[in-house]
């Protein structure tokens, strides 16, 4: 993991610089705001990824935790080849430490998402590669796997919960109107058929632990509630291609 992080919080200035950001989406403003981006974002991100990881290690012994762009960190640039949307940078801060020997988008991991007025965190894989897609099928009715899975869903949705404004639950991505071909429509867990990606969610506002180093007790709480899934999506992941 290398050298202890120095994650003392994020601050006002975390949130004022994307507040900016979302009325000023312009490549002209960004620049001459980007000293604020490295110093009251990308500093403190970085420290927040090494002491998150750390804790991480505690419930996902072999979690990568790296805090390069491109790594745990995404980028601020948006892909706007393809969107009708070509504001050209993200409103949002997002982190991902991530558990297997795939590539970072195709593990399941644990999720930070943070923009002005909201805060949310999630475990799991978003979006299933189509050989992931096929294998999460033939788990989900597998007579060990399938039980494990409701097993683990039980579990996070019995544990998570959010205060205030927040919600929380489980996300199966843009799901399918029909159970696939070749499924047992009538099957006990036809239901999760459906997914195309598998996570479990807890957003809120932000909370006051997000200018503290409490940070990371906060959000490594719900990512121990939400490490069920995790664990049973790494273990899939591993079975993809056999």
């Amino acid at each position: 993991m290398g050298d202890r992080g120095n994650f003392t919080g994020f601050s006002d200035d975390t949130l004022k610089f994307y507040k900016g950001l979302a009325a000023n989406n312009k490549k002209e403003w960004f620049d001459d705001h980007r000293g604020d981006f490295e110093d009251h974002v990308m500093a403190t991100a970085r420290d927040f990824v090494v002491d998150m990881g750390e804790r991480l290690e505690l419930i996902a012994p072999n979690i990568i935790a790296d805090p390069r762009v491109n790594k745990s960190l995404f980028r601020i640039n948006r892909d706007v080849r393809f969107g009708k949307d070509k504001s050209p940078y993200k409103t949002h801060l997002a982190i991902f430490f991530w558990e297997g020997r795939r590539k970072r988008m195709e593990c399941s991991g644990f999720y930070f998402h943070v923009e002005p007025e909201l805060l949310l965190l999630g475990a799991g894989l978003y979006m299933f590669p189509k050989e992931h897609l096929d294998e999460y099928r033939r788990s989900v009715v597998h007579p060990t796997h399938g039980p494990k899975l409701a097993e683990a869903i039980g579990e996070v949705e019995g544990s998570i919960t959010v205060k205030g404004d927040g919600r929380c639950g489980l996300y199966g991505g843009e799901r399918y109107k029909r159970v696939p071909r070749g499924y047992d429509p009538d099957h006990e867990r036809a239901d999760l058929l459906l997914n195309r990606g598998l996570t479990a969610f807890a957003e809120s506002p932000i909370p006051e632990e997000f200018y503290t180093e409490a940070m990371v007790d906060y959000a490594f709480e719900y990512f121990r509630k939400m490490a069920p899934i995790h664990r049973w999506l790494a273990e899939m992941v591993e079975r993809v291609g056999e």
